[in-house]
């Protein structure tokens, strides 16, 4: 089973992913808990990205997330695409509000509000 490296261009973090799994998928095993999930079937369009670099495979996605032009310009559904080498995506929707806002419940976002007096 191949795995690759999935690169996300907005915070430099990378996670592996194995090519029989979804990039969806292979995202969530970040233990990001704001990462949203969607229907996971290409229907809902939460998972919207563009991939950057890298080739993959993909399955059917809605046409009203995803329309011909989009996808010739690599803006796909993480839940439809399966690495076939190292990939860099960039995010955008509903991911992208999740994983650069500040977690709520981290330690990090805690003494951030504690020095600013929150």
């Amino acid at each position: 089973m191949s795995t690759f490296q999935i690169t996300i261009d907005e915070t430099g973090e990378t996670f592996p992913c194995h090519a029989e799994s979804s990039v969806l998928e292979g995202m969530f095993k970040l233990g990001r808990r704001e990462i949203p999930l969607g229907c996971r079937g290409g229907a809902c369009g939460v998972c919207r990205i563009e991939v950057l670099a890298g080739d993959f495979r993909k399955k059917a996605m809605s046409r009203a997330h995803v329309d011909a032009a989009d996808e010739k310009a690599g803006r796909v559904l993480a839940c439809r695409i399966f690495p076939m080498s190292d990939l860099k995506l960039k995010v955008s929707g509903p991911i992208k509000r999740s994983l650069l806002a500040p977690a709520k419940d981290s330690c990090t976002h805690f003494f951030a509000a504690q020095q600013r007096g929150d």
